[in-house]
């Protein structure tokens, strides 16, 4: 993915400039690791190419994820090396005919694979991690992932994954309407199409999160260990 704000008109920044927004959220008491929906499903294989990887995986995004990847892994291994909490999101594997689909699209099947919903070895969940199985969009959509963080008294969150115009987008918006301040790691963040990446980041650093690299994520988090 490209600088995602160089994708944005300069006319665009100034108007939300103007508007006051993109305030700069704060890094509460107690911070958790959400990565959303990091699978084989969206990723594809390692070594296919996009049109590869959508003849196997229908949502797959190709060479991109495998880009973000390694950094999803670095930021997973700092926040386990802190203590904090890490959590991962996937579809839930049941037949839930009543919830309907996570998307429109008509491509998509009801049935998900039980690899296509596993995580690269390489992010691969340890014990101790919460996985929270959704049908929708947001990772808090009839779940209990609200009622897990009020649990630990988390109340800051740092988001990675896939889409950024789905599924992180959509978990971003909820959790900042339940209250979290929420910091999206660009970098970290994946979507099939460059130009829906670019523009949702840029709409939810104006609203609804703080969007950072993964460089500022692990520097900031390293300052209020000092």
């Amino acid at each position: 993915m490209s600088n995602w704000i160089d994708e944005i008109p300069e006319s665009d920044r100034a108007t939300y400039t103007r508007g006051g927004f993109g305030e700069r959220q704060q890094v509460r008491t107690k911070v958790a690791l959400l990565v959303i929906d990091v699978t084989y499903g969206f990723t594809g294989e390692a070594e296919q190419t996009l049109e590869e990887a959508i003849e196997k995986y229908v949502t797959a995004c190709g060479p991109i994820a495998w880009c973000a990847v390694p950094k999803i892994k670095s930021i997973i291994d700092f926040f386990r090396t802190l203590d904090n909490s890490v959590m991962y999101t996937r579809s839930s594997p049941e037949d839930t005919p009543f919830s309907g689909r996570a998307t429109k699209s008509k491509n998509l099947s009801m049935s998900i694979s039980q690899h296509d919903n596993s995580f690269p070895e390489l992010i691969e969940p340890k014990a101790g991690d919460w996985i929270v199985e959704k049908t929708k969009a947001s990772a808090f959509f009839e779940t209990p992932l609200l009622s897990g963080l009020r649990k630990q008294k988390i109340d800051t969150l740092f988001v990675c994954g896939v889409s950024t115009s789905g599924c992180v987008r959509a978990t971003v918006v909820d959790g900042f309407s339940h209250g979290f301040d929420i910091f999206v790691i660009d970098d970290c963040c994946f979507d099939r199409s460059n130009y829906a990446h670019c523009a949702n980041l840029f709409d939810m650093d104006a609203k609804y999160a703080t969007v950072i690299s993964h460089k500022e994520a692990i520097d900031l988090l390293e300052v209020r260990q000092v």
